[in-house]
């Protein structure tokens, strides 16, 4: 029986427990012995409840006790979980988390550390939730160059899109509603200003190029800006806002962005909807692959971390190689990339939009006082002065 921990018993915690609890006989299978949570990390107790008896409250606990070898890391944030994951691969313990923040921030030192004590750090639920994606890089798509990562990567605000688009709805009252049904936390900042997706974006490209991607440095755009009339602009031209995270090739570097795009009928990613996510690669010999599913909730991202628990008891002596390392990359400056976009402005002038923007197509949503239209391929920095030249901008949106 191998023994395993886990630290942070709150939604994605107590999911893991419940899937190895349901699968137990499965994963003992593929295995070849069964997996057994000995302790429990967290700060509360658990009265009547039969985790109890596995609750501790030191990390230290698990750190001092050889016969643990796998550590799940559920509690989030950067800090404490990096000090406690740090310490867990110190002591040669095999690791895996669904804590995008942690990864997105130290993820190439901790894989070089497992690497060091011959043990694996895993994050397969960090990014896609159930929808597996990391492993696929790792493995799968080696003999690709991977050329362009474009995904909706957060439910929260797949859902808010989704729900203002069937509708009709303003964001504030889709954003409540997204709260009332557990889908967006009580502060919802990170899904709604692109964070959330921005982390899971930087993680995808550090793989991809095996060099650090500072979350920082991607240029995000959440969707807060996002109205009813953008809407209603979208229908007309036969389109779909959603907000995607993307990182393309360029040259030898790669360009990276997360923010709403307009998706034609067309776009692989169209008809993605609600709390759903999907994972679009393109890949030099590949070609095109989508990776679809629940990209996020209790269950599907326990799946994940369980089946990165699985992995690690397969190779319990042995650390699986992942090319990551702490140099960082240089990203391509967003603003070189050429874009249409679409452009709604307080004003009626055709002409001064054409002397501005040249030949563009205009589009009707029965919006009066304004005009929307539609620009031809501009660089962003283009668009930029464009726009600031012109003024009374009420909105712009990519296409895609």
């Amino acid at each position: 029986m191998i023994k395993a921990a886990i630290m942070g018993y709150g939604t994605i915690g107590s999911g893991v427990m419940e899937v190895l609890n349901i699968n137990q006989n499965g994963i003992a299978k593929r295995v070849g012995e069964g997996i057994e949570v000995k302790y429990i990390l967290d700060l509360r107790d658990f009265p009547g409840d039969p985790i109890q008896e596995k609750i501790v409250h030191d990390y230290k606990t698990i750190v001092e006790d050889a016969e643990v070898k796998i550590v799940v890391e559920t509690m989030g944030g950067v800090e404490p979980a990096y000090t406690f994951v740090k310490a867990m691969l110190e002591a040669g313990k095999h690791v895996t988390t669904s804590n995008k923040a942690l990864v997105a921030a130290k993820g190439a030192e901790l894989i070089a550390l497992a690497e060091e004590k011959q043990v694996n750090f895993m994050f397969e639920a960090s990014v896609g939730g159930g929808i597996p994606i990391i492993r696929p890089l790792n493995s799968c798509l080696t003999a690709d160059e991977i050329e362009e990562i474009t995904g909706i990567v957060n439910g929260t605000t797949n859902y808010m899109l989704t729900k203002m688009a069937e509708d009709n709805a303003d964001f504030e009252d889709v954003l409540k509603d997204a709260q009332a049904k557990g889908y967006a936390e009580k502060d919802p900042t990170a899904d709604i200003e692109g964070y959330d997706a921005c982390r899971k974006i930087a993680i995808l490209t550090s793989l991809v190029c095996g060099q650090q991607v500072d979350f920082e440095d991607i240029h995000t755009e959440g969707i807060t800006k996002i109205t009813a009339a953008d809407i209603k602009y979208a229908k007309a031209m036969g389109r779909k806002i959603k907000l995607l995270a993307s990182s393309k090739k360029v040259g030898d570097g790669y360009a990276a962005m997360v923010a709403p795009y307009l998706l034609p009928k067309t776009h692989p990613l169209y008809n993605v909807n609600g709390v759903f996510n999907a994972i679009f690669v393109h890949g030099n010999v590949l070609g095109d692959a989508m990776f679809y599913g629940s990209g996020a909730g209790k269950l599907p991202t326990a799946s994940a971390v369980v089946a990165d628990i699985v992995e690690m008891a397969k190779h319990m002596d042995k650390n699986i190689k992942v090319e990551w390392s702490s140099q960082k990359l240089k990203l391509a400056d967003y603003k070189a990339i050429s874009n249409q976009f679409f452009v709604r402005v307080s004003a009626e002038d055709k002409t001064a939009v054409e002397n501005v923007f040249g030949a563009v197509s205009y589009v009707d949503a029965g919006e009066s006082g304004e005009l929307g239209f539609v620009t031809e391929k501009l660089t962003e920095a283009e668009f930029e002065k464009k726009a600031s030249e012109l003024g009374n901008v009420i909105q712009s949106i990519r296409f895609a």
